[in-house]
């Protein structure tokens, strides 16, 4: 009689909330299952039985349920495990539940479903960027790449905090169409992030954030204290220009209207996953509008600064700037200034 009760639950669960998706749950078990809609004790919304699992199939839940924050699982007191994931919980869309999963799921074995629920709102925003960049870009002098172009042997994640590094071993496709011996390359991962940069047209003067960086204090930079546009993560269920509207009212106090976007683009392809989305914000700039913020529970220490335009240039010119999403809006803002102080409809053309 044990036996029997072994063999069937191990060959039957109950799932709930997102993990009763089929397409959800063919990235968390690997394969396509059979589910028979039923009522679970306990919980709300959508819930399948899953017929024919493996112990492997268990575990693969197991670990899913663990790593994803509000998830679950129980045995019953008819030993067939419920596991759950509320919908919507760490998600805001199918396509980033999908995308987060697969990344999930790609530690199964490596990590304990704690360790990845640590990170699950730095994944969920990692699962966010893999969406946004699925979108098609423009291929009209680069390679257009295939599936096929590129095979990854092995995947490592050596480091995984609040950022993390990736290795991959992987081979792919030259230009003289052969495929590349093995090659490792290390990657930092940390999510697609916003600039903004506030400019007055009226008082011809823009807002400059300066705090303490750590990337030039551990290149060795003897002034690292740097001069920056507003600057932060895109996070899950955001948009770029959320992104971009929060961090200006967290940095600065300031509470944007229209942005203009400067640029889209990756500002260190060869070491770096980050994606930038940098944009100009038209904005009231009096003389108080310049302060001291940023979050006590991320440890900001954020001063602004109200500079004239030809101030600014100047501090570009001298190197005392020296970020590329700041620089790169320099620029744009000089080709477009006279654009943007004209008077509508000419301004107007930007907006």
């Amino acid at each position: 009689m044990g036996r029997k009760t072994l063999e069937v639950a191990v060959q039957t669960a109950v799932v709930s909330g997102a993990l009763a998706d089929s397409a959800l749950l063919k990235v968390v078990l690997g394969r396509a299952v059979r589910g028979t809609a039923v009522d679970a004790a306990g919980q709300t919304g959508a819930a399948l039985t899953l017929h024919g699992l493996t112990r492997d199939d268990h575990a693969r839940l197991t670990f899913f349920a663990g790593a994803v924050a509000g998830g679950h699982m129980v045995v019953s007191s008819q030993t067939v495990p419920q596991y759950g994931v509320p919908t919507g919980a760490t998600f805001q869309s199918d396509a980033e539940i999908l995308a987060t999963a697969r990344d999930v799921m790609a530690l199964f074995g490596v990590k304990s479903g704690a360790e990845v629920r640590a990170r699950a709102a730095a994944m969920a925003v990692r699962g966010a960027a893999r969406v946004r960049a699925a979108q098609p870009g423009p291929v009209t002098l680069r390679r257009n790449a295939g599936a096929a172009d590129i095979a990854v042997q092995d995947r490592r994640e050596p480091y995984a905090r609040f950022f993390a590094v990736e290795e991959y071993d992987l081979r792919h496709r030259r230009f003289d169409g052969t495929i590349s011996a093995h090659v490792t390359r290390a990657v930092f991962i940390s999510g697609d992030a916003v600039t903004v940069l506030p400019y007055d047209p009226v008082r011809d003067r823009v807002l400059l954030i300066e705090q303490v960086r750590a990337g030039p204090f551990a290149r060795g930079d003897v002034q690292p204290w740097q001069l920056e546009a507003i600057a932060g993560r895109i996070d899950q269920g955001e948009t770029p220009q959320d992104a971009a509207r929060r961090e200006a009212v967290e940095e600065a106090g300031l509470h944007l209207d229209a942005l203009l976007e400067v640029a889209q683009y990756y500002p260190s392809p060869g070491i770096c996953a980050e994606y930038l989305y940098s944009y100009l914000a038209i904005t009231d700039l009096p003389d108080d509008a310049a302060g001291v913020f940023g979050l006590a529970t991320e440890a900001e220490d954020i001063r602004g600064h109200l500079v004239s335009f030809d101030a600014f240039m100047a501090l570009v010119a001298s190197g005392e700037i020296a970020n590329a999403p700041l620089i790169l809006t320099a620029f744009w803002l000089a080709a477009n200034r006279d654009k943007l102080r004209a008077p509508p409809p000419l301004a107007a053309t930007l907006l």
